[in-house]
């Protein structure tokens, strides 16, 4: 799928790593390293705008090796950015470790998936179709 995009950061634009590759990496576009302290949050900016497709929405989701490794994840996770939004393509960082982590220049610091949804028509009812699973909530469907 073609999207617009405009770079106005230092680095090339991101790209799927694989052929298989559900998103692309977003890198941090800074002027100079930041130290992300435990339990601080911080908007990276990526130097990317871009006009996403109507009907699309681009998730922006945590790295798996930095959330493993370090403990860095996106706070609003997956954040969203819709198709109608024009400004920066940011990713909002959170520290979950117990200890620093410093964010450099073209980090890849989160990823970005492109996903199409459906738009909601409330229909009011008096009832639902029932199901097996019922009103069953959290954890209703795993350990006893």
């Amino acid at each position: 799928m073609k999207v617009q995009v405009i770079n106005k950061g230092k680095h090339p634009l991101p790209e799927h790593e694989t052929i298989h590759s559900a998103g692309i990496d977003l890198r941090a576009n800074l002027d100079a390293p930041f130290v992300l302290d435990p339990l601080e949050r911080i908007l990276v900016p990526t130097g990317l705008f871009a006009a996403f497709p109507e009907g699309t929405e681009a998730q922006i989701r945590p790295r798996s090796g930095l959330a493993y490794k370090h403990g860095l994840t996106v706070l609003n996770s997956p954040g969203t950015i819709d198709a109608d939004y024009r400004g920066e393509i940011k990713v909002l960082l959170v520290n979950l470790s117990k200890v620093a982590f410093t964010i450099n220049d073209g980090e890849r610091v989160a990823q970005l998936v492109l996903a199409r949804y459906e738009r909601v028509e409330w229909e009011t009812t008096d009832e639902l179709p029932l199901t097996v699973r019922g009103e069953g909530g959290f954890g209703s469907t795993g350990k006893k």
